[in-house]
């Protein structure tokens, strides 16, 4: 790789909960950037704004870990042996060359081969994940239940990947298996009680992060909460392209948003210390 190895972000705090930002990153190497189709094409599948949508969690002394480079780059949330988190349905890989709508990212033969993709594993990936475990290790040590919460969006009707509209919010908890049932019980209620549509381990169930670092049995309880994009920015449905997309962020618009997944962390912590 041309480019030097640049670390997450990480915002370190002391309460018992850590946020997983892996789709944030809009940053692509020299190298990578130029064998692309286009680099707005590359960043289209980012979970945009979602960083800024979720600053009031520093308030609460909450860790955040929030990604560099683009899931173009390499996707933080998949399985680094390559193995698919949904069998038999249409999903993106760790080195994706296709965006969610099936648009090739690279130019013909320019697609990464195992070689490349194991050599992003180690300057991209690891780096990412390298960074959770030791967040999530210094907080354990303090604390005998520590939440992870992964933090994802996603444009509300993508055919390809889903049927119809997208619930606003989605919970995932790979089938009960990543938490505790009272942890779930009790963000899902808070969800229920927002008056949007939302659905628990519905079109997704959780991706690596939360399948991986979620060990109940350990003391370590983990989440993922996908958001339809029209719960936070003023998406319009269908399809999008360069000059409508990524729409600008409007904290206000977010507002009710805002307050609903601080009501969520609020009751992440609560199981955390009670």
């Amino acid at each position: 790789m041309s480019d030097a190895t640049k670390d997450p972000v990480i915002r370190r705090g002391q309460a018992p909960l850590v946020l997983s930002l892996p789709h944030v990153g809009t940053a692509i190497p020299e190298d990578i950037e130029a064998r692309l189709v286009s680099p707005w094409l590359a960043r289209k599948d980012a979970d945009w704004w979602i960083d800024q949508l979720y600053e009031f969690a520093g308030e609460m002394d909450a860790t955040i870990v929030r990604a560099h480079w683009s899931r173009t780059v390499i996707d933080l949330n998949r399985d680094p042996s390559g193995a698919s988190l949904y069998p038999g349905q249409a999903t993106t890989g760790l080195c994706p060359v296709e965006t969610f709508d099936g648009e090739p990212l690279y130019r013909p033969g320019e697609e990464p081969d195992a070689g490349e993709i194991d050599a992003r594993i180690d300057a991209y990936y690891r780096p990412y994940h390298r960074a959770l475990n030791e967040e999530i290790s210094r907080l354990h040590k303090e604390c005998d239940r520590v939440i992870v919460y992964d933090c994802h969006s996603i444009r509300s009707a993508i055919p390809r990947l889903f049927a119809g509209k997208l619930p606003v919010f989605n919970l995932g908890t790979n089938g009960g298996a990543a938490a505790d049932p009272r942890l779930i019980e009790s963000v899902s209620a808070v969800i229920a009680g927002s008056g949007r549509s939302h659905v628990v381990d519905g079109r997704f169930k959780g991706g690596y992060i939360t399948r991986h670092y979620g060990q109940p049995e350990k003391g370590v309880h983990a989440l993922q909460m996908e958001l339809a994009c029209r719960g936070y920015i003023r998406e319009s449905l269908g399809p999008v392209g360069e000059v409508n997309w990524p729409i600008a962020f409007d904290p206000v618009f977010a507002g009710p948003t805002r307050l609903t997944l601080r009501a969520v962390l609020a009751a992440c912590l609560a199981f955390a210390t009670g």
